[in-house]
């Protein structure tokens, strides 16, 4: 057995269950890509071109929906390719097109933090919608929404609750597992990652009850849509 082979099993031996699946788990990526491809095309670009679905309501400026359905699908779309480019050699250095640095080596942190903060988002967005949901469907909570001329708050929240808050969770969560694949293959130290998850699981906690507070509080109503 080799040096590199010994210390790279030694540190494998150090990791604990969560560390060992996320350095050899490349399909959440893969997952993440799909989930985000199929969401932008089946969902938002849908509602974009025939209206929403569901039909649970009437929007009191259609084409500000459609126009901005149109621009969440683009966006998460790009944000597909930018997993799959975590697991993907492609994904390790700058395109031919970027001037000065074409073909070097992207920084870690610039993949690591958007992506990490863009999962956070997801995650606590997913779970502070089926939180508040679940809340105004037993009626703990009123649910204050803009932009519609018609609306069956509780068909949408259902739709909502059934469909739209869970893929938002399940996206953060394979976005988060692809960063953490890319952690270990990128040469991030075992104490380091540790620290970086502990900060992540930090953020995500604070976004998810700050998000709740100002839902249950009447502030926002920014997972209304």
């Amino acid at each position: 057995m080799n040096k590199d082979h010994m210390s790279d099993t030694l540190t494998t031996l150090d990791m604990n269950a969560f560390e060992r699946f996320t350095k050899r788990s490349v399909w959440p990526a893969y997952a993440g890509f799909w989930w985000a491809l199929l969401y932008a095309v089946l969902v938002r670009f849908y509602e974009a071109a025939a209206g929403i679905i569901g039909g649970y309501g009437q929007l009191s400026d259609p084409r500000a929906f459609s126009m901005a359905s149109y621009g969440a699908g683009v966006l998460i779309m790009i944000c597909g390719f930018i997993l799959l480019g975590l697991v993907k050699p492609w994904g390790l250095t700058f395109p031919v097109w970027v001037p000065h640095f074409r073909h070097k080596r992207i920084p870690r942190l610039f993949i690591l933090i958007p992506t990490l903060f863009s999962s956070a988002m997801l995650i606590a967005h997913g779970t502070t919608g089926i939180v508040t949901k679940t809340l105004f469907l037993i009626g703990a909570i009123p649910l204050e929404l803009q932009g519609w001329a018609v609306i069956d708050k509780v068909r949408l929240a259902i739709w909502d609750l059934c469909f739209y808050e869970p893929w938002f969770l399940i996206m953060g969560i394979l976005s988060g597992l692809a960063a953490a694949y890319y952690a270990h293959a990128s040469g991030v130290m075992l104490p380091r990652l540790r620290q970086w998850v502990i900060r992540f699981v930090l953020v995500v906690s604070l976004l998810t009850s700050l998000l709740i507070a100002s839902i249950v509080l009447g502030v926002s109503d920014i997972l209304s849509f």
